[in-house]
């Protein structure tokens, strides 16, 4: 979903029909569209209904689902396939001569931070064309995508939070997140006291404060 823009929405949908389309030609194994309205908010039913809907039409209009490797035999997609492998070679050198994944985890983050920045200044200069963004703009947008009431949900989520709070086993909360920390402290699984506090009905909030008081909170700027 990171190629679709909030300009001109409706323009997400021919993106992602051929994207889909693309995944399809290469064999994928399952398939998820995204809502035309996905970089605005969460999809309406509207903007659902036609992401599965274009999966239907290339299952069952194309054609393409019909034979195995639709693209087998081709020189260019071979000749893709080959650049990328290489490329992938190179960066799997890099990060071995680093030390590792782990030791090399800044040099990644550093790596896909600079092609972010890459791109989005290949956008802004008018190096790459992106339709409703850069070129073929419109004054007026063609879909208002309704916002919720924020204020109200939070109140809602705050009486909610304090009911569950009144009416919940403080102590068998506070016992499952000792268990977490814990494991935290001794790297163990953590699965197993997480479920065990989530069934003591602490909150996604506890749960994760427990593991920053055990690790702190991850800074990539950090030396």
């Amino acid at each position: 979903g990171s190629s679709l823009q909030a300009q001109q929405p409706l323009v997400n949908a021919v993106r992602t029909t051929l994207q889909a389309l693309a995944a399809v030609l290469g064999g994928c194994q399952s398939l998820h569209t995204n809502g035309y309205d996905e970089a605005l908010s969460l999809p309406t039913e509207q903007a659902a209904t036609l992401a599965l809907r274009t999966q239907q039409v290339i299952a069952h209009e194309s054609g393409v689902a019909r034979t195995a490797d639709p693209l087998a035999g081709s020189w260019f997609v071979e000749h893709l396939t080959d650049e990328v492998e290489a490329r992938a070679r190179e960066y799997l050198e890099r990060i071995a001569d680093l030390g590792g994944a782990a030791k090399a985890i800044d040099y990644m983050q550093e790596e896909i931070h600079r092609a972010a920045y890459r791109v989005q200044l290949e956008v802004e200069e008018g190096e790459r064309t992106v339709v409703g963004v850069n070129a073929y703009q419109e004054a007026e947008e063609q879909v208002r995508i309704g916002q919720p009431d924020f204020s109200a949900l939070e109140v809602r989520q705050k009486a909610k939070l304090a009911d569950l709070r009144e009416r919940r086993d403080t102590e068998a909360v506070e016992a499952a997140r000792a268990r977490i920390r814990r494991a935290a402290d001794a790297g163990d699984n953590l699965l197993p006291p997480i479920v065990d506090a989530v069934k003591a009905l602490a909150t996604l909030g506890e749960i994760s404060d427990t593991l920053r008081d055990a690790w702190g909170t991850y800074d990539g700027h950090a030396s």
